[in-house]
């Protein structure tokens, strides 16, 4: 079954339940996720739910430059209809942007290291409004090894490794929560 509403409402619930300090600032997708409906489209207005990855390797997060935002991010987009979890949606987008082998990736962990709302700008030549999106982000590992292949040219420019530090200079806070994994409950 395709990831819906109440996967992603269970998701974002356990989060909060692990972050409870992020009560506040998710507090408008919690009230829209409750009240709304089809959550998984990029269809639904104003908000719909993403997906990010963000790959360890060592001492190294990979990031792509994205096409149509102009700035680098970690990997990931909007889910599919063949997507079962948003685990599952956030695999799929790294692997579908920077040809990593998903043989050779592993989650660091089955639940989220963030869940981000963020304004996105109207796109009139694609149809959609300015609306938000709510970003679940999952955090793997890759060995040394595993390196980028050719990236998905619709979508991002470019895929390289960052040093920890500049890559969350470039992206945020998302960068040390993603090493250091979801926080426990207890």
């Amino acid at each position: 079954m395709a990831v819906g509403d109440a996967q992603i409402r269970s998701v974002v619930a356990d989060y909060l339940n692990r972050h409870p300090e992020e009560a506040e600032p998710l507090a408008d997708p919690v009230r829209q996720l409750a009240e709304g409906a089809d959550f998984a489209s990029r269809h639904t207005y104003p908000m719909h739910v993403t997906v990010g990855a963000l790959l360890v390797r060592g001492e190294e997060v990979l990031l792509v430059d994205h096409l149509a935002y102009g700035i680098l991010l970690q990997p990931g987009g909007h889910l599919e209809p063949t997507d079962l979890t948003l685990i599952d949606a956030a695999l799929r987008e790294l692997v579908e942007e920077a040809d990593v082998d998903p043989g050779q990736i592993v989650p660091a962990s089955h639940a989220p290291v963030y869940v981000e709302y963020g304004p996105v700008p109207a796109r009139p030549a694609k149809g959609e409004p300015a609306h938000f999106h709510l970003d679940i982000g999952y955090s793997f590992t890759a060995p040394a090894h595993v390196d980028v292949g050719r990236v998905q040219g619709s979508e991002v420019r470019g895929a390289a490794w960052y040093p920890l530090t500049t890559a969350e200079r470039l992206v945020g806070q998302r960068v040390s929560q993603a090493i250091r994994g979801p926080a426990d409950v207890g």
